[in-house]
């Protein structure tokens, strides 16, 4: 895991509460989009361990909006955690260019 965008400095850091800021808040979201992510993987890779196909599609946030939409109207969280992989892969997309790992 690249973590460059996290200070060097521990003092500094710890600003940045991965889990107390993250995970704590949305413990239940974060699990629904592991799912999400698992899911999509065995649906295009069934026979690989789980990975990132970053070829496979990158129209992110057309997808994200789409599955977001749906999951307004259907009220339905899987769908919305869809949306937020989504968001969450171009943003990770993103970072990668501008820290040149692309």
């Amino acid at each position: 895991m690249k973590t460059d965008l996290l200070p060097e400095d521990s003092e500094e850091r710890k600003k940045y509460p991965l889990y107390s800021g993250l995970f704590h808040y949305f413990p239940r979201t974060c699990a629904l989009i592991a799912r999400v992510s698992w899911d999509g993987s065995k649906q295009h890779h069934p026979d690989k361990p789980m990975h990132w196909d970053k070829n496979k599609s990158t129209d992110h946030i057309d997808c994200a909006f789409r599955h977001a939409m749906e999951g307004e109207e259907a009220n339905d969280p899987y769908l919305m955690a869809q949306a937020a992989w989504r968001l969450m892969a171009r943003t990770e997309t993103m970072l990668e260019e501008q820290l040149g790992e692309v």
